[in-house]
């Protein structure tokens, strides 16, 4: 099954090879991503992991928590852009409101 996984709280460090390495030995990961600051591009403590497995929930048991750097690790399955902060599917947004008649 492929999933995506949100990897929090990456020392400084940690490179896409790095993060790679960490995830391995839990299946077959298809791509590594720390992500940058696009002004700086200094790593802003996060990344991502696209990865194959079999059971999703024993990867994340075996990694979150886990020492990388000098610091412990937070692992849990990534959101869609759609979710909670991504963009109103519901027609919100400014309504064309009618303007005072005299």
């Amino acid at each position: 099954m492929q999933v995506k996984l949100f990897v929090g709280n990456l020392a400084w460090s940690i490179d896409d090879v790095q993060l790679e390495q960490v995830f391995q030995q839990h299946g077959d990961v298809q791509s590594a991503r720390v992500i940058h600051d696009r002004d700086t591009g200094r790593s802003r403590g996060f990344g991502f992991v696209e990865m194959d497995v079999d059971d999703v929930a024993v990867v994340i048991r075996a990694t979150d928590g886990l020492e990388v750097g000098g610091r412990a690790i937070r692992v849990n399955e990534a959101e869609d852009k759609g979710g909670p902060r991504g963009p109103r599917r519901d027609g919100g947004g400014y309504g064309g409101g009618g303007g005072r008649r005299y």
